[in-house]
């Protein structure tokens, strides 16, 4: 990275001032920057840790007094934490991949490669799989018969493409994530236990003990434009249509979303989510770590699910959803405002019914 802080700030279109020729080649936080770095002060709570350190240059808040901080130039976004996606991706160095197909990469005669693919050390592409021009393919990545990348696709190291999976343009996916994996979908020849438990809510009734017979799982995966996936997450495969994941959906760490889901655009779904089979989520739907969705729900469009909340019936559209079960927010925080009085109300009755008791026995 080797930028002036004039260029910097024309690719964030922000206001620069200062001696806008200064050059910086690296960003820092405030406290550890050198003189060459970019401090990144965003808030104006960093100010003091601008003295820290040695910065010459820093990305402030709209309104800052960059002089009376000490700098010679500064960089004043309208919208600093924005500004830093695109800060943060001219200074990327990247991974080290290199460029072409390594030797030790396995493609099959059959796969399509567009122009300008690369594809790492020990990668296996495999029958006519399909794979995007400008796309990385990282080293010990798998990409499945008849699978398809579109254009710009980022795997990581040891990313898993299944059989069939179709995925849109711009595509990034993050170590160890699986995609085409066979849905947990499992029948018993007669009425099982657990669906009796279902419809009675805690009956089992006469049904024995059963073996399970899998349900193969026919459909895949189809994955919208700009969409970004996490370390270890995984989606199943539909059992008869594919499960699907909308444009410029973003999927955190360890989450994981189970056969015949529909996921919306523009989602946000944060680590460690698990989403039980045949859920429909609509758009701009955020999901806080830890959320749990039950099966065959409806999730409606901007929805926020706070963390650790577990669902267990369908949300409508607009709802903040906290706790579990789930309640709208508002509910959930009155109810836990009340069950931290109960130990005073308790104490109160007992007061009472000594009281009232003392009172009957002296009549």
């Amino acid at each position: 990275m080797r930028y002036t802080v004039a260029e910097l700030a024309r690719a964030l279109e922000a206001e620069a001032v200062g001696d806008t020729a200064t050059v910086v080649t690296g960003l820092a936080e405030p406290a550890h920057a050198g003189a060459d770095d970019l401090a990144l002060a965003s808030n104006p709570k960093y100010a003091d840790s601008l003295a820290v350190g040695a910065a010459r240059a820093a990305l402030l808040w709209d309104s800052a007094d960059w002089q009376a901080l000490g700098l010679r130039a500064a960089i004043l976004p309208k919208r600093p934490r924005f500004a830093m996606s695109r800060l943060t991706a001219m200074a990327d160095p990247g991974h080290g991949f290199g460029q072409g197909i390594h030797p030790s990469a396995s493609i099959d005669p059959t796969a399509k490669l567009g122009a300008d693919v690369t594809v790492g050390a020990g990668a296996v592409i495999g029958p006519e799989a399909e794979i995007g021009a400008g796309s990385i393919i990282g080293p010990l990545c798998f990409v499945g018969w008849r699978a398809v990348l579109g254009p710009n696709a980022f795997l990581r190291e040891h990313v898993s493409i299944g059989a069939r999976v179709r995925v849109g343009a711009n595509f990034i996916c993050n170590p160890g994530a699986r995609l085409g994996g066979d849905g947990f979908s499992f029948v018993t020849p007669e009425k099982s236990a657990v669906e009796n438990v279902r419809e009675t809510l805690g009956e089992q009734g006469e049904a024995g003990g059963q073996p399970w017979a899998r349900i193969a799982s026919l459909g895949a995966v189809v994955i919208g434009d700009d969409v970004e996936i996490g370390s270890n997450s995984v989606i199943d495969n539909g059992t008869i249509r594919p499960t699907q994941v909308g444009h410029r959906t973003k999927i955190d760490n360890m989450v994981h979303i189970g056969h015949n889901c529909v996921i919306g655009e523009d989602n946000l779904i944060c680590g460690q989510v698990g989403l039980a089979g045949s859920v429909t989520v609509g758009n701009f739907v955020v999901m806080a770590g830890q959320v749990g969705v039950s099966d065959n729900l409806t999730i409606g469009n901007n929805v926020v699910l706070a963390a650790a909340c577990k669902v267990m019936s369908s949300v409508k559209d607009g709802k903040v959803m906290l706790g579990y079960p789930a309640n709208e927010m508002k509910t959930n925080l009155d109810m836990y405002k009340n069950t931290k009085r109960l130990p005073r109300i308790l104490r109160d009755v007992a007061e009472l019914k000594k009281a009232v008791f003392k009172s009957d026995g002296s009549d």
